[in-house]
């Protein structure tokens, strides 16, 4: 039926707002009044950069073409993340975002594999996945039909500004200025209207809370509560700097762990992110900084700079009527990139959940238990990065291998050691071949395989195994250098 428009205000710009600001425009534009506040005097945290392939189901729902929002934002390509002396200094695996082998009806790839070495036929799991050994030979390329299993690395304000221009363009209005009050109804307690410095009064129906750690709405005007989870992911603080680029950008992030923390490196097309996220019981924020700078490669283009945050969820991302998106939200450290994705799925499920005419106390609960087991799901992922490893060489690493986890990871841990079982329950972000392929790479080898292996007699296994490792290494030999292709297909139309 129709009706009055439904008026919607966006408090704080940035990675999230924007993204909110254009799929809202773009998909709801006719049905709603979108307005979204900013200051250019409030900086942003900005330093998202790394991505995951989910990003390509809110570029197709926006209509965005790849290579334009790759040349806008200074992007590269990404196939996975190494993580570098996380089972134990001078080790490292690769996680990448590809599919590990051919499964069958009854048992993941990972069953034949474990045989395969059990029996000496085998060489390492990622030699059986495209994107994996892509990744590692510093290959890339989109072809036709290709499964999407890429992801990005990107400047994050070049990329709020891209979609800034878009969502303007579906109808979205921006307005500069702080929040100086939010006005409540005096009744029910919902948000009213955003009152700014100069005066200006933005009323709504409907708020959205993107205003990064403060929480101005959710938290701090709503009091909403949050759980904090630092037990399980003690990191409390990072520090973040862009450096000038040095050799050619590989097609994958890289995580180095340090005594008390990890740095990451996000190469872009001329510049490259780095920052280290660190625990303060361990490292002051000058130890932590003197090990950043000992490991940049290049020149530093920025002053390191400090972030404090505490890992945790909103107990409510939807309260009355505001929805936290991004970091107002919680906050999950960027181990594994799936800052963006939150809020992506956030924005999605608030489409999919948007009130017609009035808040449904129904809805709302769907949102926050969605949004609440992702969130739960995702945390067990990055946790099983801490717990499972074999670093004795320092008070933090002796922490988060001795400490007690969550039992949804612990029941996973368990099922993997003892019989190569991983599962994926309905809407997990992480698939099994990621769980695979961490677990192993943090030292977990399973101690059996499923019994309907061996129905192959060891010549069909070899052979078996033996044609999917030709047939990837074939695939990634016909693909160009990762540099040459982006050169190619969506060099930046940025400065560095």
């Amino acid at each position: 039926m129709e009706g009055k428009k439904t008026r919607v205000v966006i408090a704080g710009g940035g990675t999230a707002g924007w993204m909110a600001a254009a799929a809202l425009s773009k998909l709801m534009g006719k049905t709603i009044d979108l307005v979204l506040v900013e200051s250019d005097q409030i900086g942003t945290v900005g330093v998202g950069e790394a991505t995951i392939p989910t990003l390509h189901i809110f570029h197709r729902l926006l209509g965005l073409k790849e290579p334009e929002v790759m040349a806008a934002t200074n992007a590269t390509f990404k196939l996975g993340i190494q993580f570098e002396n996380w089972r134990e200094r001078g080790q490292d695996y690769l996680h990448s975002f590809g599919f590990l082998g051919k499964d069958c009806w009854a048992c993941g790839f990972q069953h034949f594999w474990v045989k395969g070495q059990q029996k000496g036929m085998v060489s390492e799991i990622g030699d059986y996945c495209t994107e994996h050994l892509a990744g590692r030979a510093g290959r890339f390329a989109v072809l036709p039909n290709q499964d999407l299993n890429h992801a990005y690395h990107m400047d994050a304000t070049l990329y709020a500004k891209f979609l800034r221009r878009f969502a303007e363009g579906y109808g979205a209005r921006r307005v500069e200025g702080k929040i100086v009050e939010v006005a409540q109804n005096g009744e029910n307690g919902h948000i009213e209207a955003l009152v700014l410095d100069n005066g200006e009064r933005l009323e709504g129906d409907l708020f959205i809370d993107c205003t990064g750690f403060r929480a101005l709405l959710i938290e701090q005007t709503l009091n909403t509560g949050y759980d904090d989870w630092s037990h399980w992911l003690p990191c409390d603080r990072a520090i973040a700097v862009q450096t000038t680029s040095v050799g050619t950008p590989p097609p994958y992030t890289r995580s180095i762990a340090h005594a008390s923390g990890w740095q990451w490196r996000i190469p872009l097309q001329n510049r490259t992110g780095n920052g280290i996220v660190y625990c303060s019981k361990y490292w002051s924020d000058d130890e932590a900084k003197q090990v950043l700078t000992d490991n940049l490669e290049g020149e530093m283009l920025t002053e390191p700079r400090v972030i404090r945050f505490r890992t945790g969820t909103r107990r409510q991302h939807w309260n009355k009527n505001c929805v936290a998106i991004g970091l107002s939200s919680g906050f999950l450290e960027p181990l594994e990139s799936t800052s963006i994705h939150l809020i992506q799925r956030s924005i999605i499920r608030l489409l999919q959940l948007f009130p017609n005419g009035g808040l449904v106390a129904a809805d709302i609960n769907e949102f926050n238990a969605q949004t609440l087991e992702e969130m739960e799901n995702i945390r067990d992922f990055i946790v099983l990065h801490y717990k499972v490893t074999e670093r004795t060489d320092s008070r933090f690493w002796n922490h988060c291998r001795t400490m007690d986890v969550p039992e949804s990871l612990a029941h996973r841990i368990e099922m993997f050691s003892e019989a190569a079982k991983v599962y994926k329950h309905g809407n997990e972000l992480f698939g099994e071949s990621s769980w695979i392929q961490v677990m192993m790479g943090q030292g977990i080898l399973p101690k059996s395989y499923h019994p309907i292996v061996d129905m192959m007699s060891d010549p069909e296994l070899e052979a078996f195994l033996g044609n999917i490792r030709a047939t990837v290494k074939r695939k990634v030999e016909a693909h160009p250098p990762h540099m040459d292709f982006i050169r190619h297909y969506c060099p930046s139309k940025t400065e560095a």
